[in-house]
């Protein structure tokens, strides 16, 4: 067995994760989170200016007769880039503050406690895990951020650790009325009937994931989270003020600035398949976190529920453009996504034609 499979072993057996080789107080990180010249290199600023910034709409009135420069501001926003934040989207800030905190206090519990919970296993018995880096086995290099994760149409709230059950519970209640939102002004943008992503089940299946990104003693030599592109219909961000995630746009990377009471929203790569690339879906990426203070957010992705379905090119997309990716299932389409390492592999161009 070579050397550095031996230290990915060690790391992912000790189930302490990244928050616990920071516990030891470590001066350097271990060799197997450095990446690639080639990837540290693009983590240079460059000098070029940012064509814009990503795009902040206000949900405000979004059912009254606002509604129609909302939907015109999503949908550009899904088109030209990918990304944009939502605020005076409904949710009280006491409960954003309140999700964030519970992610944080699970994420510094005793390594002891968090223990039970780390599960390489893809959901758990009871839909709650905790572990560092899905691909760590996959990956060029591991990046420095612990994991927990719920499932959340299928999770048991009573093993849910009681640290966090609550706002794990009152997220799932909060995300699922303002997805549906999001989702119908998305539809609208495309021309589609109400309810159409509805019907498809697009709600149907929500993975929760709480990231810890704590001070990196060597944030040059490593990032917080690889570039990547999510494989849903949807990703619903709540992000703390710490900042370091980033967009690419025009080949330039771009800050996505966190905004007090903000949700970032970004397009999948199944809502790009099903828009026939009217939307966009785009790579990101997280910085490793140079500061004492930890970054941490939470994301929710939208995921259809019907996994065994065919999915693809909606039709009444793709009248007037030939269809422009294969059908398949969206257990096929996630079955590609966990076979391969997170860092730049979309999934579109597995299924296009």
């Amino acid at each position: 067995m070579d050397t550095r499979l031996v230290a990915l072993k060690q790391f992912d057996e000790s189930k302490a994760g990244v928050k616990g080789l920071v516990d030891t107080g470590l001066t350097s990180i271990p060799s197997f989170f450095v990446h690639p010249t080639e990837t540290l290199s693009d983590l240079k600023p460059t000098h070029q200016t940012p064509p814009q910034s990503i795009p902040v709409i206000d949900l405000s009135g979004f059912d009254s007769d606002r509604r129609g420069a909302i939907v015109d501001q999503v949908s550009r926003s899904a088109r030209d880039f990918g990304f944009f934040q939502i605020i005076n989207h409904g949710i009280s800030q006491e409960t954003l503050d309140r999700t964030l905190a519970a992610v944080k206090a699970f994420h510094e519990l005793p390594a002891e406690a968090k223990a039970k919970y780390y599960d390489r296993s893809g959901g758990g018995r009871t839909g709650f895990t905790y572990m560092s880096n899905v691909d760590l086995y996959q990956s060029k290099a591991a990046s420095w951020r612990d994991t927990m994760t719920a499932r959340l149409e299928a999770v048991v709230m009573e093993e849910v650790p009681e640290i966090c059950r609550d706002a794990v519970a009152e997220w799932d209640r909060e995300v699922l009325k303002l997805g549906e939102v999001v989702l119908e002004l998305v539809g609208e943008g495309l021309g589609l009937c109400a309810g159409r992503f509805r019907d498809l089940s697009c709600l149907g299946s929500r993975i929760m994931v709480g990231h810890y990104y704590p001070y990196c003693p060597q944030s040059d030599l490593t990032v917080g989270l690889g570039s990547h592109a999510d494989p849903g219909l949807l990703t619903l961000l709540l992000q703390n003020h710490m900042g370091g995630l980033q967009v690419k746009c025009g080949g330039v990377w771009l800050d996505v600035k966190p905004i007090p009471g903000a949700i970032v929203v970004n397009v999948g790569d199944l809502l790009q398949i099903m828009s026939n690339d009217e939307y966009k879906s785009v790579d990101h990426r997280v910085l490793a976190n140079m500061n004492q203070e930890p970054r941490v957010s939470t994301a929710v992705f939208l995921h259809p529920g019907k996994r065994e379905e065919l999915y693809g090119p909606l039709p009444e997309l793709s009248k007037d453009k030939p269809a422009l990716y294969q059908q398949f299932t969206f257990s096929e389409f996630m079955q590609r996504f966990f076979t391969k390492e997170l860092d730049e592999k979309s999934l579109k161009n597995f299924f296009r034609i």
